[in-house]
């Protein structure tokens, strides 16, 4: 008995001794083939086009096939669908084998190229037309829509349609041959002109399209049709379970008309589940070419999009990746996520995770008149309350410290409990201060800010019992180390949708901000894809693609808070 069988039995077994056994609608159906002996492996794909980068909804594709395979001890394979030259690219493949990589899903040797089975796609479609189940047709593709009817209405037969056999494969050895120019010859499949699905009224299997193909050349001059090449690719690798998402439903039935008339013995099956939607971002791979290329944003990983190249660039984890895509769940009904979610998984990963720095992004310098001039000290601070593993750093204090300006109002707003003349505040980690005044440039604008410090409350508590209602952050002006911070925020204008009338994108022209800030002396040897939480500012990571030795550039990941709570949470 094969592993998978046994281990579908085991459930089953478990379940009939009134074990709760939490199962969505495709491992049910799993489960049963196991069980009926229909299938005796689990074998599962992602089969991406290399004609862009990968988004956040492929994630959930690559993450539930991979942990389908995983489940039942199966196989997993990656398998680039490269059946269309036009804009297929070697860069992309490359990118999106370090997207999957990245995610923590491994295909081990199983990584595959539809281009490889071009050979036997062109036997199978011999076989097809042999048997009378295809035919060369020399109708263009208007012809064809125009003649494949409407949902209430059935199509037209082709005039080829009883073209002979032999007459119709000498035709596919010349089109292979290149005695045809781009759209001259078609083979359609002939099933039936007036089947209420559109798809099977004699869909096209193979077109001509003389293109360098980027990993055959210019070996074709044939190309076979995603939906009769797919398939085939998934038979000859003995996929048990193709898992795609609902828009292929309506395709299935060509899927196993081809996989039958091919004459596979051991056929997959198809299952189709819902797309995760998030709301206001742009996933369209040409809406995104087309921001590239008008330098809108700086490329394909751009922290604004959500390219998983851009979200990894932008400080998300593959933990935090993997826990929404779990939090989404399997379903069959399509519906859409909003991005606090996805932001609120960033933030559970990374609270216990990430060292707590302070920095000062709109800095201000605060002088301590009373501290001993020309000394200093160093403070011992924890990197995370919450995580005692993470220890403690060293943190140097002086008589002059850059602060945030928004930790400072000369006229207090009401409840406002950071410093202002006459409030004494702690200083994180470091001693209690009162302001005493500042000062302001000829256009009002303050430029310092001054104080006095109680030398007994080092630390940050009071000897006398005395509280204080505000706590602010600082940098020690003479180690602090000057860098540039990227505020990122949706490049979608929430407030107006995603898309103007006429399908062009409601960009926001405020989606980045970036400041010279000033942060700890330690946060200056950052290396790339650190993360860490700027003390009341948000997560930020060291950048992928820009930071350098000694001179990180930080991008805000998320802020600290969000008012959006998961579904059922109080």
């Amino acid at each position: 008995m094969g592993k998978d069988r046994k281990m579908a039995e085991e459930m089953t077994a478990r379940e009939g001794a009134g074990e709760k056994v939490s199962r969505n609608f495709i491992e049910m159906a799993i489960d049963r083939d196991l069980a009926d002996g229909v299938y005796d492996h689990v074998t599962t794909r992602f089969p991406p086009e290399p004609n862009g980068y990968l988004h956040i909804g492929h994630a959930k594709s690559i993450l539930l096939n991979y942990g389908l395979s995983q489940e039942y001890g199966g196989e997993f394979h990656l398998r680039f669908d490269d059946t269309n030259p036009t804009k297929e690219k070697d860069e992309f493949v490359e990118a999106i084998k370090a997207d999957i990589h990245w995610l923590g899903v491994d295909w081990k040797d199983h990584l595959y190229f539809a281009s490889d089975y071009f050979d036997q796609m062109y036997d199978y479609a011999r076989k097809l037309i042999a048997d009378g189940k295809a035919y060369a047709s020399d109708l263009n593709a208007d012809q064809i829509r125009q003649t494949r009817g409407s949902l209430t209405e059935p199509g037209e037969d082709d005039p080829n349609r009883k073209r002979p056999a032999a007459e119709s494969l000498q035709i596919f050895e010349d089109m292979r041959a290149g005695k045809y120019e781009d759209g001259a010859m078609v083979i359609r499949a002939r099933i039936d002109m007036t089947s209420p699905n559109i798809n099977m009224r004699d869909p096209i299997l193979y077109r001509v399209a003389h293109m360098e193909h980027h990993r055959q050349g210019d070996t074709w001059c044939i190309y076979p049709m995603y939906d009769f090449a797919h398939p085939i690719e998934d038979a000859i690798e003995g996929i048990s379970h193709s898992i795609c998402t609902l828009e292929f439903e309506d395709h299935r039935p060509l899927y196993d008309w081809v996989v039958d008339n091919c004459g596979f013995e051991m056929p997959p099956r198809q299952i189709e589940f819902a797309k995760m939607y998030l709301r206001n971002v742009v996933t369209g791979k040409r809406y995104i070419k087309r921001l590239v290329e008008d330098g809108i944003v700086d490329g394909w990983d751009d922290p604004r999009l959500v390219s998983i190249a851009a979200l990894r660039r932008r400080g998300f984890t593959p933990e935090s990746i993997r826990m929404f895509v779990e939090l989404t769940g399997v379903s069959k009904a399509n519906s859409a996520i909003e991005y606090p979610e996805l932001e609120y998984c960033i933030r559970e990963d990374l609270k216990g995770k990430a060292k707590r720095m302070m920095a000062a992004l709109d800095p201000v310098r605060l002088v301590i008149d009373n501290y001993p001039k020309g000394q200093s000290e160093t403070l011992i601070v924890p990197n995370n309350k919450e995580n005692p593993e993470l220890g403690e750093r060293e943190v140097t204090f002086s008589g002059e410290l850059y602060i945030d300006r928004d930790d400072f109002m000369e006229v207090p707003a009401k409840k406002y409990r950071r410093m202002y003349p006459g409030n004494e505040v702690r200083l994180m980690n470091a001693y209690y201060v009162t302001c005493t005044s500042c000062e302001k440039d000829e256009d009002g604008r303050v430029t310092v800010i001054h104080c006095n410090y109680d030398p007994a409350t080092r630390g940050g508590d009071s000897v006398d019992g005395r509280k204080v209602r505000g706590t602010i952050h600082w940098v020690d002006a003479a180690t602090a180390k000057k860098v540039s911070v990227r505020l990122y925020e949706n490049i979608i204008d929430e407030d107006k949708g995603v898309y103007n009338e006429d399908g062009s994108l409601n960009l926001n022209p405020n989606s980045l901000t970036v400041r010279e800030a000033y942060v700890e002396a330690a946060l200056a040897e950052a290396e790339a894809e650190e993360k860490f939480q700027f003390v009341r500012q948000g997560f930020f990571v060291a950048d992928l693609r820009d930071s350098r030795p000694g001179a990180p550039v930080f991008n805000r990941i998320v802020g600290l808070k969000s008012s959006y709570r998961l579904p059922g949470q109080k």
